[in-house]
């Protein structure tokens, strides 16, 4: 009789749990057709164009959507919708503005063929093949948002694929929207002397600490960077914080990586007198953190990355440049002479106390006026260094040089195969993708 009163009661427990998760999943079922009606009363058509410099300039006033009534189950045709295909920001909806215009953004993908839509937005890492949205109509603009580095997508790098796109956004000054110095905040604090640690001091705490601090826990990246200064090392003193030729260790509190921008962390750096600032590919323009970071903290950097890196710096003498075929241990010389030379190092340091900026020295180059492929602005290819620098590397014996170079090789078939299938307009799968890439 017990036995049989259990059962009666888990079975009753059953019945009253799958009730309550109906009732919840018919209200959120509900919730969402409310919220996709409102959404499909708020699209509105573009204006005859929609330019570049808009979609540069973009702003976000409100997250609200537009109250405006419609035709009842038609959009009314006042707003252009703008599909983020990469869901990059996770917005199901919302009305912001796109220079003078104002634009619905959503990351909702069924309005792929909505006549309000005009342009597809997306993110470079996230970029996949395997869903695009074909297929594409004249009037659809497809826009790139890319802040990384080749090794992140090679594919994106290539001519055939890059100039599908009619608007870029990347490091290269050449896009339509550069972000060259998007690690930059501002020239205050590029010009800034918060951070300065006088020169006698840091020679001072030279009894402690090494000339060069090198901070990186990206290991073996395609730059071959980990190999020059492992053997850098061998003719000068390095201390190493992060994970790639770790030889020294940061405070408990400062060795998680989110926390490369505390005042802590910031304060260990702005102690040496040079800072390596190696970037992970060999690329104009691809300027990162690892350059306007010393810059700011008033260290002086010791660069290799981009070729024409000048171009952007705040003096011809505020980084100690790797010069091309330079070997590690003729860096080595030159930094021991400027350790050594009060006078000398203080001259990399000039324009920091005349408080000299990019404004004075060099400007970002707009990018390009947009070219004409089929009736579509096309965006050039990013110049990187062949093979995205492994091969113009500055020395040859990276863990990993094996795996970048047929990578990159491989990416230019991926590169032409892409190109010929988005092309043809209509949807392809993986298998036939990777049937064309291997019949090239």
């Amino acid at each position: 009789m017990a036995r049989f009163s259990l059962r009666r009661l888990f079975v009753f427990c059953l019945c009253l749990s799958a009730s309550f998760f109906l009732i919840i999943t018919l209200q959120a079922v509900v919730e969402l057709g409310q919220f996709e009606g409102k959404v499909q009363k708020h699209k509105l058509p573009l204006k005859d164009r929609w330019e570049s410099q808009q979609m540069g300039s973009l702003q976000v006033p409100s997250p609200l959507l537009p109250r405006e009534r419609g035709t009842p189950g038609e959009p009314d045709g006042r707003y252009p919708i703008i599909v983020w295909w990469s869901p990059l920001t996770g917005e199901m909806g919302r009305l912001g503005e796109c220079g003078r215009n104002r634009c619905f953004f959503t990351i909702n993908k069924t309005y792929h063929n909505h006549p309000s839509t005009q342009a597809f937005l997306f993110y470079g890492t996230d970029f996949n093949i395997e869903s695009l949205p074909l297929p594409r109509k004249a009037s659809h603009h497809w826009a790139l948002f890319h802040e990384e580095s080749p090794k992140n997508n090679y594919k994106l790098f290539h001519e055939p694929v890059v100039t599908l796109f009619n608007h870029t956004a990347t490091f290269s000054r050449l896009s339509h929207l550069p972000l060259t110095t998007q690690y930059l905040e501002s020239l205050e604090l590029l010009t800034s002397r918060a951070h300065l640690v006088p020169l006698a001091q840091k020679n001072r705490l030279r009894r402690t600490l090494a000339p060069l601090v090198y901070v990186q826990s990206d290991c073996d990246p395609p730059s071959d960077r980990d190999a020059f200064i492992r053997e850098l090392m061998r003719h000068i003193q390095v201390d190493s914080y992060g994970a790639c030729l770790h030889n020294r260790d940061l405070p408990a509190p400062l060795q998680d990586s989110t926390a490369m921008d505390e005042q802590a962390f910031l304060h260990i750096l702005a102690q040496y007198k040079f800072v390596l600032a190696f970037e992970n590919a060999v690329c104009d323009d691809y300027i990162t953190e690892k350059l306007w970071r010393p810059l700011k903290l008033g260290a002086v950097p010791v660069y290799y990355g981009a070729p024409n890196v000048v171009t952007w710096l705040p003096s011809n003498r505020s980084a100690v440049v790797v010069a091309p075929g330079e070997s590690p241990e003729e860096l080595a010389r030159r930094l021991k002479r400027l350790d050594e030379n009060d006078e000398e190092y203080e001259a990399y340091l000039e324009w920091k106390h005349r408080g000299q900026g990019l404004g004075e020295h060099e400007q970002t180059e707009r990018g390009p006026d947009p070219q004409n492929l089929a009736g579509r602005s096309q965006s050039p290819p990013m110049p990187c260094a062949e093979d995205v620098g492994f091969a113009a590397g500055p020395t040859g014996g990276a863990s990993l040089r094996g795996i970048w170079g047929p990578s990159y090789q491989q990416s230019v078939k991926e590169a032409r195969a892409l190109r010929l299938l988005v092309e043809r307009n209509r949807n392809f799968t993986v298998n036939q993708f990777w049937r064309q890439v291997f019949a090239d």
